[in-house]
């Protein structure tokens, strides 16, 4: 992405300002590297979505926006029902709730070692618009009822394997969900609905809405690496409030699509590459593994290092990947 169109307003956000038909200012948050490696897609539908009916405060994208259908993965934008806004499945994304979960297995390495335009919409107050809604609430339901599947028959398989393994739930995060949610805009509370489509929220310390184990703290944000790469752990920050409805990115972001991945690496060779870093990987296809390459991603500790530094997110661990299970 050029520069040129951005007017810098710090080291890690950038604005692009209100202009033509644009209802908002456009705000990226991210460093000027990651900013040049972003596609210039990302630049014009982060502008487009600013167009959009309802649209409050601006619309942003976190540091790991890349190219999407209708917004950018990555993008985030609220919208009042009061003032004619809009839901938008673009807006989304369609895997929606698509998350991550951490468990903790109790285990040490040792013990481990022993044994990855496009912007249809309708009012929100429609009966398209709740229909939307109450179709995506759905598919958020059996998001939320997949992962504790695919948590049960983890531990199953651990039970088998190193039976002093507990695999308890640290915390679920869900990206790519419409949430109406409350927040001051201006000096005044409004309820508005938040789109985060690859992103996440990230409600920060004291918000009513946290469970009591993390209102002290802030809301957990996992934010998955690769195959080959760090994960981390943050927490929503107070300013995020103000700054992006609360949100953070969900992950590392891809540099290129599974298909350009597929045609530069072979998947038999990452899986020898990572065998030489300790990095264990299981697949039964290794297109998927080519597909999933570490090179196929964004440096990942330079995206959690924007959102912490533009106060997206607090930094507070850094995992590091032994096995990985590919399906």
């Amino acid at each position: 992405m050029e520069l040129t169109p951005l007017d810098r307003k710090s080291t890690f956000e950038w604005q692009i300002p209100a202009t033509g038909n644009m209802r908002v200012p456009a705000i990226i948050y991210a460093s000027e590297e990651l900013i040049r490696e972003m596609d210039a897609k990302v630049y014009e539908q982060a502008v487009n979505v600013a167009m959009l009916p309802g649209i409050v405060g601006a619309s942003y994208a976190m540091p790991d926006a890349h190219w999407g259908y209708g917004f950018p993965i990555g993008g985030v934008a609220a919208f009042d029902a009061n003032e004619d806004g809009v839901v938008s499945a673009g807006g989304v994304g369609f895997d929606i709730s698509c998350g991550v979960r951490a468990l903790h297995t109790g285990l040490t390495a040792a013990a481990v070692e022993a044994v990855k335009q496009e912007l249809a919409c309708a009012p929100i107050n429609s009966p398209v618009g709740q229909a939307y809604l109450g179709a995506m609430r759905a598919g958020i339901n059996c998001a939320l009822a997949n992962r504790q599947i695919l948590t049960h028959l983890a531990r199953a398989a651990f039970s088998r394997v190193i039976s002093q393994a507990h695999l308890t739930l640290c915390y679920d995060v869900s990206h790519n969900t419409c949430k109406l949610e409350e927040h001051v805009v201006g000096g005044k509370r409004r309820r508005l609905f938040v789109h985060r489509k690859g992103a996440t929220r990230a409600f920060g310390p004291g918000h009513p809405d946290l469970p009591d184990a993390f209102r002290p703290v802030g809301q957990p944000v996992l934010i998955g690496g690769s195959m080959g790469t760090s994960s981390y752990v943050l927490v929503g920050t107070e300013q995020s409030e103000q700054r992006s409805f609360s949100s953070a990115c969900h992950g590392a972001g891809r540099a290129m699509s599974r298909h350009a991945a597929n045609k530069q690496w072979q998947g038999r060779a990452v899986v020898e590459e990572l065998a030489k870093r300790g990095i264990l990987i299981r697949s039964r296809s290794m297109r998927g593994i080519a597909e999933e390459a570490p090179g196929a991603y964004k440096d990942v500790t330079a995206v959690v290092d924007a959102a912490d530094r533009a106060g997206l997110a607090r930094k507070v661990a850094r995992l590091e990947p032994m096995i990985c299970v590919k399906g």
